[in-house]
């Protein structure tokens, strides 16, 4: 009897220590990422000016310098290469921030940044910058394009759940634009947007899935679980569009943002691929570009 006691006590201290663990993971990933995203947010930071270069610059060299001194500690060695994917995110997206390629880019063509096209290729340039710098710094730690998700999974399931996902937003579009403050919304005047709907969409939908999903879920997810490391991403991932203006109701596209962001993440694992989650995502971005076209003079 008092080595069965013994014994349960001891099983319930290890579940007590594995259960702190996660709880501190999980907390220090969900700071990391208010950091990368939403603090150092590459669409719209809490500071300005030297303060934000400066801050940014603190950030990537302490996630760089803790990676690397984390993959020599066994103890604390699986956090190395997370911390290092939130540093790839971060020099992604303040890279993003930063280079004025879209401004020499419009200056060249003589082009405003008011029209659809100028739009569609202001998301385009981002999502290139995103998207390589992702893909260099990935070659670099001695991984390839398939620990991004980048690979095909189950690819009749992902097909078939991203294009019927695609087809559903399509259809109801209008509506959901309609309903965060889109204005004369006609089919006169969206056919010429098309071309440069799909542009932005499919341009925004591979960055974003790319840095919140490719770039972080399959190294959080042996730490934290599939739905813990699916929950730590999704909220900074909702948190990075608050203060977007093409919404009447803030809270209510957050809201409509955080079942899409699990989702997305929920497709992913069970896929074993982005594909399903980057369609599912694109066509439900078509209604935000809708409000942003129709605002349009």
């Amino acid at each position: 009897m008092k080595y069965c006691i013994l014994f349960n006590e001891e099983r319930r201290m290890r579940y007590l220590d594995m259960r702190i663990k996660s709880i501190s993971a999980f907390l220090l990933y969900l700071m990391v990422g208010l950091a990368v995203f939403v603090v150092f947010s590459h669409i719209r930071p809490l500071f300005s000016g030297p303060m934000d270069l400066v801050g940014r610059l603190l950030v990537i060299m302490t996630l760089l310098l803790t990676s690397l001194k984390l993959r020599k500690i066994e103890r604390y060695r699986h956090h190395g290469p997370i911390l290092y994917a939130f540093f790839t995110a971060a020099v992604a997206t303040s890279l993003d921030y930063y280079l004025p390629t879209i401004r020499w880019l419009l200056e060249a063509l003589n082009m405003s940044i008011a029209t659809p096209m100028s739009i569609a290729l202001d998301k385009l340039d981002s999502s290139l910058i995103i998207i390589l710098t992702i893909l260099l710094l990935t070659r670099l730690s001695d991984e390839g394009p398939t620990s991004l998700y980048l690979r095909k999974g189950d690819l009749r399931q992902g097909l078939t759940i991203g294009i019927l996902a695609f087809l559903i937003s399509v259809t109801g579009s209008v509506y959901v634009a309609r309903l965060f403050g889109a204005q004369n919304l006609t089919l006169e005047r969206i056919y010429p947007w098309l071309p440069w709907i799909l542009v932005f969409v499919l341009a925004n939908a591979l960055n974003e899935e790319m840095l919140f999903r490719g770039l972080l879920l399959g190294k959080v997810q042996p730490v934290l679980g599939r739905f813990f490391s699916n929950l730590v991403l999704a909220i900074p991932f909702v948190l990075h569009h608050t203060g977007v203006s093409y919404t009447n109701d803030t809270l209510l596209f957050l809201a409509y943002l955080l079942p899409l962001a699990l989702a997305w993440g929920h497709i992913t694992q069970r896929t074993d691929s982005l594909l399903g989650a980057f369609l599912f995502h694109a066509g439900t971005d078509i209604p935000v570009i809708l409000v942003i076209f129709s605002r349009l003079s």
